[in-house]
């Protein structure tokens, strides 16, 4: 473990973690998109919004990063496996974004109408600000999600923590310690932000 831990922790801070980091913010602004025209009054973005959805969320991350790797190949694998795992979460996302956006009282959108209020300046000054405090614990258990996922990215050659235990694996025949390592370091990375986002939950009266 020892020998591995450099190159290992290396890698989880210049891949795993910022993977997830803009992963994360990938997919919280995409999934409000996502949510937002998902309540259009026209069916002509409704029906597609919910068709590509539904798609991404029911197919293997996996797949889709060969897909997505296939289709762009030109492009970094870095940048490719970040993409997509912003894109595959951001569906998820999309769906805790609209139970806040639910749980916002329907009388704050009769004011709105009342007061005249632009569609675009009731969502940006009285809808999201509601709904975003509600679905903060949310977003965040999704980012651990993501977080353990990362793994993934290995599958099309993106050297994340994972990928490198490996290849440290192969190259001693060291595979228990540093794969022991890895979930060592998942642990002290996830655990502590598990415990933050429960009181986040408590502080936001969850």
């Amino acid at each position: 473990m020892g020998d591995a831990f450099p190159s290992v922790i290396a890698a989880f801070f210049k891949v795993t973690l910022v993977s997830t980091v803009v992963g994360t913010a990938v997919a919280a602004a995409l999934g409000l998109v996502w949510a937002i025209l998902g309540r259009s009054r026209t069916r002509w973005v409704t029906v597609p919004v919910k068709v590509v959805v539904e798609f991404i969320r029911s197919t293997p991350l996996m797949i889709q990063l060969f897909a997505l790797w296939v289709l762009l190949g030109s492009l970094p694998t870095e940048v490719i496996g970040i993409a997509m795992l912003g894109i595959h979460f951001s569906t998820y996302m999309s769906e805790v974004y609209r139970a806040g956006i639910d749980a916002v009282p329907r009388g704050q959108w009769e004011a709105a109408t009342a007061l005249s209020l632009p569609r675009s300046h009731t969502w940006r000054a009285v809808i999201l600000p509601q709904a975003v405090r509600n679905v903060l614990p949310g977003l965040g258990n999704y980012a651990i999600a993501m977080f353990k996922y990362t793994p993934f990215l290995s599958v099309i050659g993106v050297g994340e923590m994972v990928r490198t235990a490996q290849d440290y694996g192969s190259n001693h025949f060291e595979y228990p310690p540093v794969f022991t390592l890895c979930g060592l370091i998942f642990l002290a990375a996830s655990y502590p932000t598990s415990l933050a986002m429960r009181k986040l939950e408590k502080r936001l009266g969850h």
